[in-house]
């Protein structure tokens, strides 16, 4: 039973989940880099440059109230194979030449909505390769190796489209995405699908009225989603606010990620998780309302970072939303995590390019700190005290194992 990091990479089938994850990242950091310099280039918009970068996710919101039975219904290994097969391809169609602004953001809106799935069905797949005691850990290590990736993929990305143009750096995401589809299909393991039954939007609606229904995990879902999507709202508008550093600060942001999650998963104790989610939510937030004061790159590289390590509340969230729900519906239940996540990303980055285009991108990043704390101090009394396990369910309920479902 894994209870270290050897121990962890041990364990069949994590190897080649952790090695399918990293190269996902790498790919998607080159390719939003080179998609937002592109667009920036072309129109000079703070507001276009963060909605292109990631304005996907907002249409995760779709998928999330319309695909997501897939996560628990799908082969794990096909699914993660198809979703890296659609991104590449996707990508590369974002690499050719004259490609209209409106058919730029047609494709990534449908990347954004196909890749609706693609958290529940990771995280899912993490759930049953790993006992409970060590989701937390194996979670962190995914974690660990988004921020590995990200420092790598902005620091390499920024190099690369100098090189290669914001275009060949496009296609050279695709090409990673390609290879995170081999990874996929010759490392994981053939396993059936959590739940039984198609797909559909019915059992999308019903599984996540079930999830909401309980107001404990509402709370839970409401801390995931908003404080984190307030700052990535400041992350969209590195671009118009250092055009020529934005790479040295995603990638020091990716570092204080880094370090949060090593710190978090490793070493926090269990008795201290309920007590340090709502702290770590207000670093996420607390150090950009220097940007008031429009920094210099010095401090500005210190401010992101030290921010960055907040990100790890995410950790301890996650692992209280894990005790709250029933095991046959973890898929759906991360996935409308990672979806609404990504949703509300999308939505910041959307309130954040708004406010930047009638203030300074520094003024704007402020505004958006402040309003996470706001909303850290809103939340903060319903995750009180110390959540209740959820008993496993005897048998499945009927509405998830109908085979009368349609897409």
């Amino acid at each position: 039973m894994p209870t270290t990091y050897r121990g962890l990479f041990r364990t069949p089938e994590f190897t080649p989940l952790f090695a399918t994850a990293s190269t996902q990242v790498a790919a998607s950091t080159v390719s939003g880099l080179a998609l937002g310099t592109l667009v920036y280039t072309a129109t000079g918009s703070p507001l276009l440059s963060a909605l292109s970068m990631f304005g996907p996710s907002l249409a995760q919101v779709i998928g999330a109230t319309a695909l997501l039975s897939a996560a628990d219904r799908l082969p794990p290994r096909a699914a993660t194979t198809g979703l890296a097969l659609a991104f590449g391809l996707g990508t590369a169609v974002l690499a050719v030449p004259g490609l209209p602004l409106w058919a730029v953001f047609v494709v990534i809106m449908l990347l954004g909505l196909v890749g609706s799935v693609a958290g529940g069905v990771r995280y899912g797949l993490l759930s049953e390769i790993l006992p409970s005691e060590d989701y937390l850990l194996g979670r962190s290590v995914l974690n660990m190796s988004v921020g590995a990736m990200q420092i790598c993929g902005f620091a390499v990305g920024g190099g690369l489209v100098t090189a290669l143009s914001p275009r060949g750096t496009l296609l050279t995401g695709a090409a990673l995405y390609l290879a995170t589809a081999a990874v996929a299909r010759f490392g994981l393991g053939d396993r059936p699908p959590r739940t039984a039954g198609r797909p559909s939007i019915a059992a999308t609606w019903r599984t996540n009225a079930r999830l909401w229904s309980s107001p404990p995990r509402r709370y839970v879902y409401l801390a995931l989603w908003v404080p984190n999507g307030l700052i990535v709202g400041c992350e969209s508008l590195f671009v118009p606010y250092a055009p020529r550093h934005a790479g040295l600060l995603f990638a020091f942001a990716a570092g204080g990620m880094l370090l949060g999650d090593t710190l978090t998963g490793r070493f926090v104790p269990a008795g201290w998780r309920r007590r340090l989610d709502a702290p770590l939510r207000l670093l996420l937030a607390a150090p950009y309302l220097v940007f008031a004061a429009h920094p210099g790159l010095g401090l500005a590289v210190a401010a992101i970072t030290l921010a960055s390590i907040g990100y790890s509340a995410t950790l301890l969230l996650q692992d209280r939303l894990m005790t709250l729900t029933p095991k046959d519906v973890h898929g759906q239940a991360l996935g409308l995590h990672s979806a609404g996540m990504l949703t509300m990303q999308g939505v910041g980055a959307a309130l954040a390019g708004a406010v930047a285009q009638r203030v300074s991108p520094a003024t704007a990043m402020a505004v958006m700190a402040a309003g996470s704390v706001a909303v850290t101090a809103l939340l903060a009394p319903g995750l009180r005290g110390e959540p209740e396990p959820v008993p496993e369910p005897s048998s499945p309920e009927p509405a998830a194992m109908t085979s009368g479902d349609r897409p």
